[in-house]
Order: structure tokens, then sequence, then C-alpha cells
């Protein structure tokens, strides 16, 4: 059975592996506070279906409560431990939406179906806000099924990043943000093809770029919005020429056919 990846924008990707559907870092805003959606449509109704949604992380473009709302009640949600007491709004999802909530940490992992859900590190600020006295982890998450798809939430690149990871046949790699200038803890296309030799999956998909936008900061650093796709497929092919990169636009999808 193939395994399908499908890009809706910025973080949020759809998999569908061994019959279960998961979601990543749901946002279907249109806009959120500063931010604009410049490129893509919203997702539609049918792309919030989930079995299991994946947060990464608190900041507000991965853990975005009005996406959370938008799934179908008793949706099963795994977050970073500590969550919902640094963010008050999931409790109240939990009794409002019916989300089935559950706290992970690097190390731990959930069953989900026919599917291992493998949660690994993240090198990255996982406070809801830079000031915040709530500390989360950071995630990336593997999830193991007909394949091995690795999610990486935000992240800078890390020593034993391969190690931590463990082989994988897909990686889902931030490659840029929403803003002008990228802070620590990311990956630019740079960084992301150095993870990708790192990693050596069998296909690699871009994500966090070319979505979002500072209101009227258009004609800033444009290329910091509009090349970083572009440029991952120039420095993987370099990087790491074995692997297969599918940069999909918003809304498109790829098949890995798997045969173990």
């Amino acid at each position: 059975m193939p395994v399908e990846i499908t890009w809706w924008g910025h973080a949020t990707c759809a998999l569908e592996d061994a019959n279960v559907r998961l979601l990543t870092d749901p946002l279907f805003a249109r806009r959120l506070a500063h931010l604009r959606r410049r490129r893509g449509a919203v997702p539609p109704p049918g792309a919030r279906r989930a079995d299991v949604a994946l947060v990464s992380h608190l900041h507000a473009d991965h853990l975005h409560l009005p996406s959370l709302a938008c799934l179908d009640p008793g949706t099963r949600l795994l977050v970073p431990r500590g969550a919902p007491r640094a963010v008050p709004g999931l409790r109240r999802l939990r009794q409002l939406r019916q989300l089935r909530i559950t706290e992970v940490a690097p190390g731990d992992e959930v069953r989900i179906g026919e599917l291992l859900v493998r949660v690994v590190p993240a090198l990255h600020d996982g406070r809801r806000l830079p000031v915040g006295p709530h500390r989360s982890p950071a995630l990336g998450y593997v999830v193991e099924g007909e394949a091995r798809t690795y999610f990486a939430g935000d992240t800078g690149l890390f020593d034993d990043m391969a190690e931590r990871v463990g082989p994988v046949d897909v990686a889902l790699l931030p490659v840029g943000g929403w803003g002008p200038y990228l802070g620590e803890g990311h990956l630019d296309a740079g960084r992301a093809a150095r993870a990708l030799a790192r990693l050596a999956p069998r296909l690699a998909v871009p994500v966090h770029y070319g979505t979002y936008w500072p209101i009227g900061m258009d004609a800033v650093r444009p290329h910091e919005f509009h090349a970083p796709g572009d440029e991952f497929v120039r420095l993987a092919a370099v990087a790491a020429p074995g692997v297969a990169v599918h940069k999909l636009g918003h809304g498109e999808s790829v098949r890995l056919e798997v045969a173990r």
C-alpha cells in the first residue's frame, strides 16, 4: 500500500500510512496575528480530517487553537509535555471538542492503529511565548508504518540528529520560515540539505516556507519567501544526490511505494 504525503502549507502536512491519517501542526488560518497567508488556499474542510494530529511545539503557528478546534470530535492529539498547562485553551478544547490529548516527550512511543509514533528531540525554543514561564520540549516525530516518516517540526541542525531520528524513508524538513530573518533553532535551505545528507531518506519534502508573511513586509527580503524551496532542491542535489526531493505546491501530494 503506498504512503501518501500532502503539503497544505507552512508545517501542515497530511500523512496517510497503514490506513491511518495524520496531520502535522495543523494551521488552517488565512491570517495569524501579524501574518497573512500569501500563497496557497486555506485547506478545505476535507483536509482537516485526521485520526491523529501531531504538534511539534507551542508557538502559535504550530499549536494554533482555532485550527485544532476544526478537528473532528474525538481526534487524537499528541502535544509536548506540559502543553495543557502552558496553553489553557487546550484544556478547553479537550472539554468542548473532546480531543484526546496525550502529552509526550523525546523517547516516548505511542501506538495508533498499525502505526508506531516515536517522539524525537528538536533543537528549538519550545515555549509558548519568548518570556513564558512554562517550558515544554520542542519535538520531532517519526511515524513508523509501511514507511518511516520523519516530521522535524521546527529545529536547528544538531550533531546527533541522525542517531536520534534513526533510519527513515521520508523526511519532511523545514527550509525557511515566515519572516525576513530566521532566528536560532531553524533550518534554512543550506542547513536542511546538510540534515538531509545525514538522514539519507529515500524521499524528502521541503516544508515551512512560502506560505505566511508579515503584513506590509512583502518587499523586505522577498527571496526568503519565494526561494527556499528551489534553493533546497538545488543544494540537496549536491549534498544528498541519492535522495528524491519533491517540492510540492500547496495541496499537492506525493506517493511512496514501499516494499519491505
